[in-house]
């Protein structure tokens, strides 16, 4: 099975609540999601609110819809900034483990795995993934147009019943909305495999509190 990536050419349906949602149909998503607790609500507003008067600067308005495109069309050096002061420290915030962080325990962690396993090769085709103790990154491919939200929806309402369950707890486990990135090309899906794979041990994990898949072809 091969992966394939972004076609500037081909049609994209694109929605936004507070992040933007691009989809393509037969396009690789490096997709993140995560628990309710994973960052405090002041933290958040406070990443949030420095990223947007960072785009605001740069005369982009962190409302509209082409946010991300209008930022893809700023000078290297001004993207390479962005990345390192926001999309980094976002990944950095998440490993950093604020909240329960109940995905270290591996019969949670399991329950996460199983149900990203449990479709692949019908509904999707399974890239690598990571579960670490408060958030999910994965590389995923979907064959239809308008599918790629429904799933996370899906994954994340089976998984959030079955943990509530073996916590005896009600109430949203995950955070509402994911993270998806629509993969340009095989050097950055070479590149994130490499993120997710090396993602546990940046955070300081031992073997135990993360559960890693590699797809073997």
């Amino acid at each position: 099975m091969q992966f394939q990536f972004f076609d500037p050419e081909a049609d994209i349906a694109v929605s936004a609540r507070r992040l933007p949602h691009w989809e393509q149909a037969r396009a690789t998503y490096f997709i993140t999601f995560r628990t309710a607790d994973s960052l405090p609500e002041s933290v958040l507003r406070a990443w949030r609110q420095e990223r947007d008067r960072w785009l605001r600067q740069h005369h982009i308005d962190p409302l509209a819809d082409n946010w991300q495109d209008q930022l893809r069309g700023l000078p290297a050096a001004a993207q390479h900034e962005f990345s390192n002061r926001f999309t980094r420290h976002w990944q950095e915030l998440l490993d950093s483990g604020h909240g329960e962080c109940v995905l270290r325990r591996p019969e949670l962690s399991q329950i996460v795995a199983r149900s990203l396993l449990h479709a692949d090769g019908d509904r999707y085709d399974l890239g690598d993934f990571v579960v670490m103790p408060n958030h999910v990154h994965l590389l995923v491919m979907f064959a239809g147009l308008r599918v790629m939200k429904l799933q996370c929806r899906s994954w994340k309402k089976f998984t959030a019943g079955e943990i509530n369950l073996r916590l005896g707890r009600r109430g949203a486990f995950w955070q509402g909305e994911s993270f998806d990135h629509l993969v340009r090309s095989e050097v950055q899906f070479e590149y994130l495999r490499s993120y997710i794979r090396e993602n546990p041990a940046k955070a300081g994990l031992r073997v135990g509190e993360f559960h890693y898949y590699r797809r073997k072809d």
